[in-house]
């Protein structure tokens, strides 16, 4: 695996390639942004959205996370780092459309799923704990029907967190009412890390579907 230091020299091959060749698209990106998409995935060194989905830069808007998790809309005091990436999104970009992202072996649904985490010290698990609890009401059914070990049992828990993330954005008023007036487009996706296939959700028939 690389290094910070092997990264530095991935930087200078960039600057002196890719860069170079291609300095007018980078002067256009320097005077701001304008992304149809906003993609909210998982934080995970195995799933890096602009590689999957074949992008460049400029072209989505992303926020990362424990799970791809989106909080329910909320007014308390608090530090609301994915709520502020919606709002800019939504209503600063204008985003078109904003795809929910989970994935396959996710260690953020496995902790939420066998609550291995529940009691811990915050520093010692407990930061996480707190942060995948969203899960809990959807968690109850699968671990009843499933258990809480096994790969069908993550994997129903990774495709129903990317379901309680698209909910929780429509509690944002102003996703809600732009998604209503046909604005704005939620998507639900999920990518194999073992095959490699991303599944999208059909919101008519609730399951998801390979998106070959």
């Amino acid at each position: 695996m690389k290094t910070f230091a092997d990264m530095i020299e991935g930087y200078r091959i960039f600057r002196s390639g890719d860069w170079r060749e291609e300095r007018a698209r980078w002067a256009e990106l320097a005077e701001g942004q304008s992304p149809q998409v906003m993609v909210i995935s998982c934080s995970d060194s195995r799933v890096d959205p602009a590689q999957i989905l074949n992008v460049a830069p400029g072209e989505i808007f992303v926020v990362r996370n424990v799970a791809a998790l989106v909080p329910p809309y909320e007014t308390t005091p608090g530090r609301h780092g994915v709520s502020a990436a919606v709002e800019f999104a939504v209503q600063f970009l204008k985003v078109k459309e904003i795809l929910v992202m989970g994935h396959g072996l996710c260690g953020g649904c496995q902790a939420a799923l066998t609550q291995s985490l529940h009691g811990n010290e915050l520093g010692e698990g407990g930061f996480v704990a707190h942060w995948v609890d969203m899960l809990e009401e959807a968690r109850e059914p699968i671990a009843a029907r499933l258990g809480t070990s096994g790969r069908e049992a993550e994997l129903a828990m990774e495709l129903e967190a990317v379901k309680v993330s698209l909910t929780n954005l429509m509690s944002f008023p102003y996703v809600q009412e732009k998604v209503e007036r046909g604005e704005l487009t939620l998507h639900g996706g999920h990518f194999a890390i073992s095959d490699g296939i991303l599944r999208v959700l059909d919101h008519g028939t609730g399951e998801f579907v390979p998106a070959e």
